[in-house]
């Protein structure tokens, strides 16, 4: 159970959120929704108890029982004894731990068998026992297996891991764990259509409380049956799914429409009425003071009608003309270790092509884009560019900014000059006001990928380079970031695993992994999109 009473938020001059007061009941299912910054990570963050300082906060959270967050970004090395996956997961239950304690005490009882010793080994086991550290590897194992993450993967290093490995990994922890409630943010990112229905169906068993940011429709409408709606400070409630909450808000704004049209009428006809009696008899000068009175409460007291969310659209600049073979990928091959990612990868572009690389998790999509962003060496092959080319890379983990600069400060070296002109570069991406002056890791995980968007827009680039750039994204800019790539007249080379942005942005060709095939696109390809 959570317990919000009074909560009010600041950040700068910023109000994110108004006071306010609600209670999630045990074995509630509650989606927090909201556009891109929002406030709905922030919110999230305090009722976790891990705000940080730069936030003002008034009102106070109490929750009883356990609670597990999944992030929307990993933590470096992971949680656990070791930085692999499987010391990660088991670490929910502190099982990493006590199975180290165990061996050391192991081997202090085989070296010195006393009651001291024994009493240890014995109480360290008891304590595995409990866990369920003997049922640890099967229900690791299931796990994995419905999540689609090979098992083999657990036993290896982190940092090695894909994005989509490692968000999985993040998500076996938590479900791990079995604690009372579950908060998750951005739980559906990286997943593949038989992972999420996977996910969606553990959801609906667990039988504890869970609330989740996301931008996955499906999962909202089928795995939460409340939602608390973030917008310009306010937060409402509304009773049922994603697709409830839409209709009875559609609802509200209607009768707010009407109420408000109503008390329009009334302030008119009496304000109509009181100008038409004054200067005449002083009974009537009265009468006339009163009605003045009654429209002043009126106007007070008029409803505000909630606003319709306003149509997202993206810009970028008219890119220069680059020569007709922007790039041109020949033989590159990457390994990590003795694991062979890339063998002998194979492409040509043309001006103007919008160029989506397919293929599962693991596959070496992000591997692909580094060596082409020249972030990442290859053991063989080139990447050669061709005339007038300036190549614009959007990372997936938004490695592209400088998190010691502020918002304002990213664009230092950007085409724009002035700072009006790179403030409305920023609000042209939905960072307007005292955002500008926020640092990059003040804002959400939406807000940092349109700074990196806003910072390709202010660049020269005729060649984009894109690893998953609707991750954190809400809907609507999903899609107008898909409106705007297709439109831009540069060339694009893009890893995506959303749908609604890949076929906004209507590709021209496909680089297919693990099978290291170029082709025009296919519709059919389109499947593969949401497979990992």
């Amino acid at each position: 159970m959570l317990i919000v009473r009074d909560l009010g938020i600041e950040i700068g001059a910023r109000r994110i959120l108004n006071p306010v007061s609600f209670t999630v009941g045990n074995a509630e299912k509650v989606g927090i929704v909201g556009r891109n910054g929002a406030g709905k990570s922030t919110l999230m963050s305090i009722l976790l108890g891990e705000h940080p300082e730069h936030l003002r906060i008034e009102g106070s959270v109490a929750h009883q029982g356990t609670m597990s967050h999944l992030p929307q970004e990993p933590v470096p090395g992971g949680l656990g004894v070791e930085p692999i996956g499987l010391s990660h997961v088991l670490s929910a239950r502190g099982l990493d731990q006590l199975d180290a304690d165990m061996q050391h005490a192991r081997h202090e009882l085989a070296a010195n068998p006393t009651d001291e010793t024994i009493e240890r080994f014995t109480h360290l086991e008891e304590q595995f026992r409990e866990r369920g550290g003997y049922e640890a590897e099967s229900e690791v194992s299931r796990l994995a297996a419905g999540l689609g993450l090979k098992e083999d993967l657990l036993l290896e290093d982190l940092a090695s891991l894909s994005g989509g490995q490692r968000r999985r990994v993040d998500l076996m922890r938590v479900l791990y764990e079995e604690p009372t409630t579950m908060v998750l943010d951005e739980p559906t990112n990286h997943l593949d259509k038989a992972a999420k229905r996977w996910l969606f169906e553990e959801l609906d068993r667990f039988r504890g409380t869970v609330l989740v940011i996301s931008h996955d429709l499906p999962l909202l409408d089928k795995s939460i049956d409340r939602v608390l709606a973030l917008r310009e400070g306010q937060l409402r409630e509304y009773k049922g799914n994603y697709t409830k909450f839409l209709q009875l808000e559609e609802e509200r704004r209607l009768s707010e429409e009407k109420l408000a049209s109503h008390q329009d009428e009334q302030i008119d006809r009496l304000s109509k009425l009181a100008d038409s009696m004054r200067g005449q008899t002083e009974k009537r000068a009265r009468l006339a003071k009163v009605l003045d009175r009654k429209v002043e409460k009126l106007q007070d007291n008029r409803v505000e009608v909630t606003k319709k969310e306003r149509k997202v659209t993206f810009k970028l600049p008219i890119p220069p003309r680059s020569g007709d073979v922007p790039m041109t990928v020949e033989h590159v091959a990457v390994s990590y270790g003795s694991l062979k990612v890339l063998k002998d990868v194979n492409f040509i572009t043309r001006r103007g092509d919008r160029i989506v690389i397919v293929g599962r998790n693991g596959a070496g999509k992000s591997s692909m884009l580094r060596c082409l962003a020249g972030t990442q060496k290859v053991q063989k092959g080139v990447v050669k560019f061709g005339a007038n080319v300036t190549v614009g890379y959007f990372a997936q983990e938004n490695e592209q900014l400088d998190f010691e600069k502020t918002v304002l400060g990213n664009l230092e070296n950007a085409t724009v000059v002035t700072e009006v002109q790179r403030r409305s570069l920023l609000g042209a991406f939905g960072l307007k006001g005292s955002a500008a002056h926020q640092m990059p890791a003040t804002l959400s995980g939406g807000e940092r990928a349109k700074l990196a968007l806003a910072i390709l827009a202010s660049s020269d680039a005729n060649l984009l380079l894109l690893d998953e750039p609707t991750n954190n994204l809400d809907p609507a800019s999903v899609l107008a970031l898909g409106d705007m790539m297709h439109k831009w007249k540069g060339t694009i080379v893009a890893v995506s695993h959303e749908r609604g942005f890949v076929e906004t942005l209507e590709p021209t060709h496909a680089v297919l992994l693990p099978e290291e095939y170029f082709d025009l696109w296919n519709d059919d390809y389109m499947d593969l999109i949401e497979q990992r």
